[in-house]
């Protein structure tokens, strides 16, 4: 039997193809959307009921088969109710991101410019021993914890940093969590860590930072009311009293990508599809 690879590359297979990269891409994003939130056990709820579903439609099961359905019909509703929070944050993200344009500043040049940011703060606050509790996202979300705190969205400057740490101000209690190359929220509660491996003479913030440390992989950065010292943490070990020399290091290392040769996006489907053709 002579089977014609040609009628492989027919309109009809293209479009298939389309439509299964594109519910993959969307189902994707939701996964990195709601991951780190609340979010994500009621959507394990959700394939939980589906799964039922399906058993109780193969063992013929009616009682169990109409509740589910009952359940089921109301689930959009459900679902823009629960995840209201999850699609407006998606939403918002989708309305920034330069889909058609290659325009917009490198993740290289936001994270270089965050720690300059982040450096200006903490030698102003080091020198007048002002304390500070900064925890910066990683790629566990920290969703849960801004929830606790004081939402500002802002922009990332030394100058705002300062402010919201000046003892005996609405916001100075409590951590700032960065996400997204900007400051989320202030005056947010992290868990203290109790590990006995954390010096006594250090404080709660120290031990609020090495707490987030334990459960995320964040990077924490605290400067000491008492001493001035900047400690920073990440997965449960902590830098204490470092030189500025030695945190800038630390902070670059971890959170400055390297900086790559931006191609738009055309070209490299354009390569990727002439590199697919040569190698037939």
């Amino acid at each position: 039997m002579h089977f014609n690879f040609t009628n492989l590359f027919t309109w009809n297979n293209f479009s298939i193809a389309i439509d299964i990269l594109i519910i993959w891409y969307l189902v994707y994003r939701l996964i990195m959307l709601i991951r780190g939130t609340k979010a994500v056990q009621l959507a394990k709820g959700i394939v939980f009921i589906f799964i039922v579903r399906i058993i109780a439609g193969l063992l013929q099961l009616r009682a169990v088969t109409y509740i589910v359905d009952q359940i089921v019909s109301w689930a959009v509703i459900g679902i823009i109710v629960i995840f209201q929070p999850e699609i407006r944050r998606g939403l918002e993200r989708l309305g920034r991101t330069p889909i058609f344009s290659g325009r917009g500043e490198s993740a290289h040049a936001k994270s270089v410019k965050m720690v300059q940011e982040l450096d200006k703060a903490i030698q102003y606050m080091s020198k007048r021993r002002i304390g500070a509790l900064i925890t910066i996202q990683q790629d566990t979300g920290l969703d849960d914890y801004i929830e606790t705190g004081i939402k500002l969205d802002a922009d990332i400057t030394g100058e705002l940093l300062i402010n919201i740490f000046i003892p005996n101000t609405p916001l100075h209690d409590g951590a700032v969590i960065i996400n997204n190359d900007r400051i989320a929220v202030a005056a947010a509660y992290l868990p203290l860590s109790d590990s006995s491996m954390i010096p006594k003479r250090l404080g709660t913030r120290h031990r609020a930072a090495v707490g987030i440390s334990e459960v995320t992989d964040a990077v924490t950065i605290v400067v000491s009311e008492e001493t001035g010292g900047v400690t920073i943490t990440k997965n449960g070990r902590f830098l204490l009293d470092l030189t500025r020399e030695e945190y800038l290091k630390y902070l670059n290392a971890q959170l400055v990508p390297k900086e790559e040769k931006k191609i738009p996006w055309i070209r490299r489907v354009i390569n990727k599809v002439w590199k697919w053709g040569a190698g037939r």
